[in-house]
């Protein structure tokens, strides 16, 4: 039984250059979060893979059975790994998430993914208030510039700025090395 889990959140086609909605590094936060995955795998930990689909195909991403709503195939589940579908921004919510983490007797999550200031901050949050242990590797997330009562909001002020708010109060946010380094103890 694991005591600990590696949530793999939304990377997804879409969110990849040629994709309908892409992100500012996800290859790069995709590659980090492929080390997580590879470590998470060796130690026996379980990993749950989270894919968003939306319910329209007018959707701007993640439209339903398209190949921008598939897991990207750099953190492509290995046969056995779960994969959760969610239809919200929040992981947990409408979904058998927070039952297959207890099912794994789960008391500690390390959250990788997209987007930082949506998926990875709902899920980040809604864990913490489950009473998870939660980390974040936040060189293994990835968002896109916002805009804001006319103000054009860069992605490395909206990546900052939820990596400090998940930081004051729900999770330790650290970089992917630092995360690697405490999985060898």
């Amino acid at each position: 039984m694991s005591k600990q889990a590696l949530v793999i959140i939304d990377i997804q086609n879409d969110y990849f250059p040629g994709g309908k909605w892409t992100l500012d590094g996800a290859d790069a936060a995709a590659d980090n979060a492929a080390r997580l995955l590879a470590a998470a795998r060796g130690r026996g930990d379980l990993v749950v893979h989270v894919r968003h689909e939306f319910d329209s195909a007018e959707a701007p991403f993640f439209a339903p059975g398209s190949e921008g709503a598939q897991i990207h195939a750099k953190v492509a589940p290995a046969p056995g790994e779960p994969v959760v579908l969610k239809h919200q921004v929040n992981a947990f919510r409408d979904t058998d998430l927070k039952a297959l983490l207890d099912q794994h007797a789960v008391q500690a999550l390390t959250i990788v993914g997209s987007m930082s200031h949506m998926c990875i901050d709902a899920a980040t949050r809604a864990a913490a208030d489950h009473g998870y242990q939660v980390a974040v590797a936040h060189d293994a997330c990835a968002t896109l510039p916002l805009d804001f009562a006319g103000q054009q909001v860069p992605a490395a002020q909206v990546q900052a700025a939820s990596m400090a708010a998940l930081a004051f109060a729900y999770a330790r946010v650290e970089n992917t090395d630092t995360l690697l380094g405490e999985y060898g103890r």
